[in-house]
């Protein structure tokens, strides 16, 4: 989809991650790690359809792989209620699609939700409101902010406000965005500041919308991660192409992973061709992402459980 032209502006102004506010300064959650120091999390992305899609199956392997893991948190990757996000903080599409649905013991850990451009075409005031929280404690929705948890820095931004094509759409809700030239100036300032002065052993991004992908939704001319690269970024996780993918290529040490399977999948073709292209999933499933000091392990599941794809990056 062209729509991710936000990206060239992005990525070659910096690309990626954070900011809460047009004042600047993102916020920072702390998230502790492991007594050995070690960190796992699973990765969902493109979910909210009242257990439909095998939305339902999903949830119940990651709640057997959480348990195995041990996971510390769970990632959505956006568009976390469909068609258009939520009417309010009262809609009962919170408590069908998310409370109802993601019951396992081992999921009941706190989740850090980005925003997909289906929630935008809702009441985004609902999804970032503290009310949420109150309903279900597992909730954390916020347009852009970090996660320190010792091992790691996960750098979260919502990357809607980039694409410009959105903003011919009615049904987007900009409140907070807007003056969206000072917003974006801004975000990208304070992208450029967390970057640079994180020493983190690990850096990860997360954002709804693909830098690299094979998969309907497409790419543009995505040529200028060395912002990312030169801040010694590790993973760019995202959703937006409901899929499973992995893209790694020469030019950059950063592994592009796409975890949009979360429900509504096989879409029935990608671009083989992709350079880089690693694994390609069309169906339904997730991620998983486990941490220490000198390895990354991460895998990708299908609805069943098993696993399609594994790889480790080492520091």
């Amino acid at each position: 989809m062209k729509g991710v032209y936000f990206l060239i502006f992005l990525i070659s102004c910096i690309c990626l991650s954070i900011s809460t506010t047009t004042n600047g300064m993102l916020e920072r959650l702390q998230h502790p790690a492991k007594s050995d120091g070690s960190l796992s999390f699973l990765v969902v992305g493109d979910w909210g359809r009242k257990g439909a899609y095998n939305q339902s199956r999903v949830a119940l392997q990651m709640g057997r792989i959480g348990e195995t893991m041990n996971i510390d948190f769970v990632i959505s990757t956006g568009d976390n209620f469909y068609n258009d996000g939520l009417t309010s903080v009262n809609d009962s599409a919170f408590q069908q699609s998310f409370t109802r649905i993601y019951t396992a013991k081992s999921l009941q850990k706190q989740w850090y939700n980005v925003l997909g451009n289906h929630d935008y075409r809702g009441n985004v005031e609902a999804q970032l409101s503290p009310v949420l929280s109150k309903i279900d404690g597992r909730w954390l929705c916020k347009r852009s902010f970090i996660v320190h948890s010792e091992i790691a820095e996960i750098f979260f931004v919502d990357t809607n406000p980039f694409v410009t094509n959105y903003f011919r759409d009615p049904k987007f809700d900009w409140r907070g965005v807007m003056p969206r030239k000072s917003y974006i100036a801004t975000l990208l300032k304070d992208v450029e500041s967390a970057l640079k002065n994180s020493t983190a052993k690990w850096k990860i991004v997360v954002g709804h919308h693909a830098i690299r992908t094979a998969g309907p939704h497409g790419e543009s001319h995505l040529v200028h991660t060395k912002f990312l690269q030169a801040s010694d970024v590790d993973l760019y996780i995202n959703g937006h192409d409901h899929c499973l993918q992995r893209i790694s290529t020469n030019e950059s040490r950063i592994e592009f992973l796409t975890s949009g399977g979360g429900s509504q999948a096989w879409f029935g073709f990608f671009d083989e061709s992709r350079v880089g292209l690693k694994f390609y999933y069309d169906g339904q499933g997730f991620m998983s992402v486990n941490l220490n000091p000198e390895t990354a392990e991460i895998m990708f599941y299908d609805v069943s459980g098993k696993i399609l794809h594994k790889f480790n990056v080492i520091k």
